[in-house]
C-alpha cells in the first residue's frame, strides 16, 4: 500500500470517530438537559407543598384569625385558599397547573380541624412532561408536606 492510499483510509476513520463521538456527545447532552428539568420540576412541586402547609398553619384554623391582615382568609373545613395558594406557587415556575386541581392536590387534617396545634398535610402529584418531547417513559412527581396549626 501507498503513503498516499493510507491517508485517506485514515481521513475516512477519523470522520466515523467523529460522528460517533458527536452522536454519544449529542444524547449526553440531551440525558443531561432532561435531569436538570427533572430536578427542577421535582423542587417546584416539593416547594409549592411546602408553601400550602405554610399558608394553612399560619391562616389559622375555624374562622382563627392570625395578627395582621386577614383577607382571603379560608376556614379549615375548606380548603380552597390553600389549594389556590399551592396553584399560583407553582404556576410562577412556569409549569403548566392547568392540570393541577382537588385530584391532584390532597389537603387533610389528619388531627380534626378544631383547634391549634392540629395538623395539616399537603401532598401534590404532577405528571412530568419530557422537555423535549421525546417519547421517554412519563411518569409522576409526588411531595408531600406536613405542617401543625399554629393559630
Amino acid at each position: 500500500m501507498t503513503k498516499r492510499s493510507s491517508r485517506r483510509a485514515e481521513c475516512g476513520q477519523a470522520l466515523v470517530e467523529f460522528t460517533l463521538t458527536v452522536i454519544f456527545l449529542m444524547i449526553l447532552m440531551v440525558s443531561v438537559i432532561e435531569l436538570l428539568g427533572f430536578i427542577y420540576t421535582y423542587t417546584v412541586i416539593a416547594n409549592a407543598a411546602k408553601e400550602g402547609v405554610r399558608y394553612a398553619i399560619v391562616h389559622g384554623c375555624n374562622n382563627a384569625t392570625p395578627s395582621g391582615p386577614t383577607t382571603g382568609i379560608a376556614p379549615c373545613n375548606s380548603p380552597t385558599a390553600v389549594l389556590n395558594r399551592v396553584k399560583d406557587f407553582a404556576g410562577f415556575s412556569l409549569h403548566d397547573v392547568s392540570g393541577l386541581n382537588s385530584t391532584n392536590i390532597t389537603i387533610s387534617y389528619p388531627d380534626g380541624n378544631s383547634k391549634a396545634g392540629s395538623q395539616v398535610a399537603v401532598s401534590i402529584s404532577y405528571p412530568y412532561r419530557s422537555l423535549f418531547g421525546l417519547q421517554w417513559p412519563s411518569f409522576t412527581v409526588r411531595s408531600h408536606a406536613a405542617g401543625r396549626i399554629v393559630f
